[in-house]
């Protein structure tokens, strides 16, 4: 499954033979861009969040790759939705655990990503994740969810998260050991916002559906975040952080026109088993820039 609209050529990534783009920019630069040439790409916007972060040349479990991975253009939408705490903890590998949003109840983020302009050529993705607990934090959790909302920085065990382009694919199982497989993924933000997957047969899986909120526009790096996920490789825990710095964006607490429909794939089986409540909090993001690390190891507290 592709989004690719043009021609395509392979290239070996990791011992294996991947379409991309013809002239796109992984074809062009392997990930290492001339960020002169990027912002000479009237698609890709100003790009000079980008300049002050080098990239570098980091072995991975298939060979040397160069990282970060820069998404000059992204937008989203999610959803947040309580969840019962036996349900995610009995999903969730130990020591890992859920944040509790309030007794009994922790949280699960469902997203919806669309990369238009990125290192790795045009593709979406979607995502299921616990939100957890920090590593070694201690004390009330309610202390610690205020603290993440305010620094707009949680921690998260990813659960799956399908994509539309091999190379996607290829580069989230064999560098960072995360649950990706193909499937058909689409995300609208227009007069109504709109997002959907597909199963990997093509039969439908999620739909959602909700009016078009206001956004906020903001000046560039006046709105900044950063996401850790929380995952093994090889048996071995490591984190993995996606900085983003947002530009126009738009929330909504205790949505009531959201329509989130499930047809029976895996992502919607998936929502079904933790057991998913009425969303939170609706965010859609119109415009925004991220930078994705590469997975570091750490050693998680309280182990040997």
């Amino acid at each position: 499954m592709t989004d690719m609209d043009g021609c395509t050529i392979d290239v070996e990534f990791g011992g294996h033979k991947i379409p991309v783009l013809a002239g796109g920019y992984y074809d062009r630069f392997r990930s290492n861009p001339d960020l002169d040439a990027i912002a000479r790409d009237p698609a890709a916007g100003n790009i000079d969040f980008f300049r002050r972060i080098p990239k570098q040349k980091i072995e991975s479990r298939i060979g040397p790759v160069w990282a970060p991975n820069f998404y000059y253009r992204s937008s989203s939408v999610q959803l947040l939705m309580p969840a019962p705490v036996s349900r995610l903890k009995a999903i969730l590998p130990e020591p890992l655990e859920p944040l509790r949003a309030c007794p009994g109840y922790g949280l699960v983020a469902l997203t919806f990503f669309s990369y238009a302009v990125c290192d790795n050529d045009p593709y979406d993705e979607a995502s299921i994740a616990i939100v957890i607990r920090r590593p070694g934090a201690w004390g009330p959790h309610a202390l610690e969810l205020a603290a993440a909302i305010r620094r707009r920085s949680f921690h998260a065990h990813v659960l799956a998260l399908p994509v539309t382009t091999e190379i996607s694919r290829v580069r989230g199982v064999e560098c960072y050991q995360l649950p990706k497989w193909l499937a058909g993924i689409s995300v609208t933000i227009g007069a109504e916002v709109r997002a959907a997957t597909q199963a990997p047969d093509g039969t439908p899986d999620l739909t959602l559906r909700a009016p078009a909120p206001d956004f906020v526009d903001v000046p560039s790096q006046s709105h900044m975040g950063a996401n850790t996920m929380i995952h093994q490789i090889a048996g071995r825990w490591h984190r993995t952080t996606v900085r983003s710095n947002t530009l126009s964006f738009a929330q909504r607490m205790l949505p009531r026109d959201v329509t989130l429909s499930r047809h029976g794939g895996p992502m919607s089986d998936l929502l079904g088993g933790l057991g998913v409540a009425r969303p939170l909090r609706l965010d859609v993001v119109r415009d925004a820039q991220l930078v994705l690390n590469m997975p570091e190891p750490f050693t998680m507290p309280g182990s040997g």
